[in-house]
């Protein structure tokens, strides 16, 4: 049970307020950040249980981030629609609400209670808007003493406010943070394809230094679309954009392609590459591209980090 402060007055909840979004303004760790909201929207309305969905707008879906006093990694998986849910209302109409009994109201979204095994029966809930842009939902779950009443709209409408913009900042913390790693990491390979093509140039290079430079050329460039590729698809993720291609396919001549693409450069290394499929293995479904972009990852560190003379098997 969370234990909850009773506030005797509403300017002391304010200030309490204020206390709270120094607390805020101290992290850029997303993560940290949005335990301490919980906690602190928990404290100010006097609630059982408190919790953050953010809003994927690609898919028109709510993902449960953090709860206080509730099944956190249950509620992790769970996704709330916009439509048919209160927290879906808030999103589309970008306003708080108060509901008193939940079990009066259609919008209700019952599967998470069913799946947490929490009895939700009063919800205030409030949009996390910055730039005219929803990115979430501050829910305080089932007032402890009487019901949630507009003392308790106003100071969670106050705390959402500053939620937004502390979340949008942690973001883009995230997104440089991103950035400048991506700079660290595009060096190396950079700097060797730079080595690689200046030695070309010198004339008293023999066929077999220039048979090598070129395999260098040839590997960094290699490692250079693994590289971006992941980032983009890191920075995709994170934004919400990331789009994904279903088919069915026939999972061993996929396998048959990464092993293939991989050959030579297990044989730069002197390593076997060996594949065992079974014939047996069922059609997919599912990004054929994203799958093989995994197993190329996965086969790439095996080679990359396994002694001279080793194997290296593929088996499904």
């Amino acid at each position: 049970m969370v234990k909850t402060t009773v506030y005797s007055s509403l300017l002391e909840r304010y200030q309490r307020l204020s206390e709270i979004t120094r607390d805020l303004a101290s992290t850029l760790d997303l993560d940290e950040l949005l335990n301490r909201i919980v906690r602190a929207a928990s404290d100010l309305s006097g609630a059982e249980a408190a919790s953050i969905l953010l809003y994927d707008q690609a898919n028109r879906e709510l993902h449960f981030e953090v709860a206080t006093n509730l099944d956190e990694p249950m509620m992790r998986g769970l996704v709330v629609p916009v439509d048919n849910s209160i927290a879906g209302w808030i999103v589309t109409n970008k306003e708080p609400i108060i509901v008193s009994n939940t079990a009066d109201d259609p919008r209700h979204f019952g599967e998470v209670s069913k799946a947490t095994n929490f009895d939700t029966t009063s919800i205030l809930g409030v949009p996390l808007i910055t730039k005219d842009k929803v990115v979430g939902v501050l829910e305080a779950i089932n007032k402890q003493n009487g019901q949630f009443n507009e003392e308790d709209l106003d100071v969670m409408t106050a705390l959402g406010a500053q939620v937004a913009v502390a979340i949008e900042n942690a973001r883009l913390f995230q997104q440089s943070d991103l950035i400048s790693e991506l700079v660290h990491e595009l060096r190396t390979p950079l700097a060797s394809l730079g080595t690689a093509a200046h030695l070309l140039l010198r004339p008293e290079l023999s066929e077999e230094q220039r048979s090598r430079m070129v395999e260098i050329i040839n590997d960094e460039t290699f490692r250079l679309s693994e590289m971006t590729t992941s980032f983009l698809d890191l920075a995709r993720l994170e934004s919400g954009r990331a789009q994904f291609k279903i088919d069915v396919f026939d999972p061993k001549g996929l396998l048959d392609d990464c092993v293939t693409m991989m050959r030579g450069r297990a044989v730069e290394k002197n390593l076997q590459l060996l594949i065992d499929i079974s014939p047996a293995l069922p059609p997919l479904h599912a990004d054929r591209n994203k799958i093989k972009q995994v197993i190329l990852n996965l086969l790439s560190n095996a080679v990359k980090y396994n002694r001279p003379g080793g194997s290296v098997t593929l088996a499904a």
